[in-house]
């Protein structure tokens, strides 16, 4: 259960306390004062904090700023014989979970520390997603053309221009539209992926736009699109250069008008959504082949930013090799490997064509077979010749 730290200047409170929430299996720290309650919290962790307002010295306001700036996560519950309206705001907005006045009401108290607790495992699960996610996203490299990538993105993400992204298949097109959206102003709002390729043209319209009860065979009900569904975000159109090209003219109009209408419906729905583009075909020579729409072209092309393949960034081999080692070896709950220079010189001898998304199946591949360390010997033999 939780360890919890009490304080208040009354030794009756405190050993009620005490002996309630350790009946509920929760561990208990007593603090006769404020000042004794700080240097408790700085010698040990707690999960959550009961706290008197009134007391001598240093009261229970000053306490809750200093746990506060010490840990914003942690949930303090204010207890006070003397509180009112404006206390309870003040204290809440300190950034207090709750305030209970005294006489205590113990189920209160005790579904209030249940509560409190629930929200601090949520808050510290959620951080745990978040940095396994940015993990993923991260973008590896100190080149000279990804940190041209990365200043693009620090100058275009904070606007809602626009952005065509392009570059070869297993490049990080895909990470470079997350960390545009995760840099705007948008980052709260939805990051909706749409893969133009894996879609079936004919129902590409009803991917992105949604259709109506009854609009096709299959139709069974109402279902918004994903221009619908990012409404506030981004959506990041994937493999643009295989849409067909009556979509091309939806997707033009939903980006002058900010429309959308579903399929088998005359409806206009109005969207608020920063488009972002991918594609590794050369669009204007699609443009010159009538597979792509000049307009939309223009459209989506407000920025450009190009993905350098691996093969023209392969000083970030050694870093990239260094970062999916510690990331690979996490996933497999295997000890780190050790990857020796012969073998990192032997990977920047390679024609990456698979780019990114090769190099790390290289490395796995390598992560599995090897002994601890990893030679230029396991490299020829397990990674195979490039051409």
């Amino acid at each position: 259960m939780a360890k919890i730290l009490v304080v208040d200047d009354q030794k009756s409170i405190r050993n009620t306390l005490k002996d309630i929430l350790e009946y509920e299996d929760h561990e208990v720290a007593l603090a006769e004062n404020g000042e004794e309650a700080i240097e408790l919290f700085d010698k040990s962790k707690y999960d959550l904090i009961l706290c008197d307002i009134k007391m001598p010295n240093m009261d229970g306001m000053e306490v809750l700023d200093i746990i506060i700036g010490k840990n914003p996560d942690i949930p303090v519950i204010m207890i006070s014989g003397h509180g009112n309206i404006d206390t309870a705001v003040e204290a809440i907005k300190k950034g207090a979970y709750d305030f209970i006045e005294k006489p205590l009401d113990l189920n209160r108290l005790l579904v209030t520390v249940k509560n409190a607790q629930e929200r601090k495992d949520l808050v510290v699960e959620t951080k745990v997603l978040k940095r396994k996610v940015s993990k993923t996203y991260d973008m590896i490299g100190e080149s000279e053309p990804i940190k041209m990538v990365q200043d693009m993105i620090d100058k275009v993400a904070p606007t809602d221009a626009r952005v065509l992204i392009t570059g070869q298949n297993g490049t990080g097109k895909e990470l470079v539209a997350r960390w545009l959206h995760e840099k705007s102003n948008r980052s709260s709002k939805p990051f909706i992926e749409v893969n133009c390729a894996a879609i079936p043209s004919e129902l590409i319209e009803s991917e992105l736009f949604g259709h109506e009860k009854g609009a096709f065979t299959s139709a069974h009900k109402q279902r918004k699109g994903k221009f619908e569904q990012a409404n506030g975000g981004t959506i990041f159109l994937d493999e643009i250069g295989d849409m067909s090209l009556n979509a091309q003219a939806k997707v033009l109009r939903a980006l002058q008008e900010n429309v959308i209408s579903r399929v088998g419906s005359d409806k206009d729905i109005k969207v608020d959504v920063r488009v972002l583009a991918a594609t590794n075909k050369n669009l204007k020579e699609e443009i010159k082949e009538n597979n792509f729409r000049e307009d939309l072209y223009h459209r989506l092309s407000v920025i450009l930013i190009h993905v350098p393949s691996l093969n023209d960034r392969k000083e970030d081999i050694p870093i990239l090799a260094e970062h999916f080692n510690k990331i690979i070896c996490g996933e497999l709950g295997v000890t780190e490997k050790t990857i020796d220079e012969s073998a990192i010189k032997e990977l920047q001898k390679y024609n990456w064509t698979g780019n990114i998304r090769e190099f790390r199946n290289v490395i796995e591949r390598l992560i599995i077979l090897c002994p601890e360390n990893i030679m230029a010997s396991d490299v020829k033999l397990y990674a195979g010749p490039q051409e």
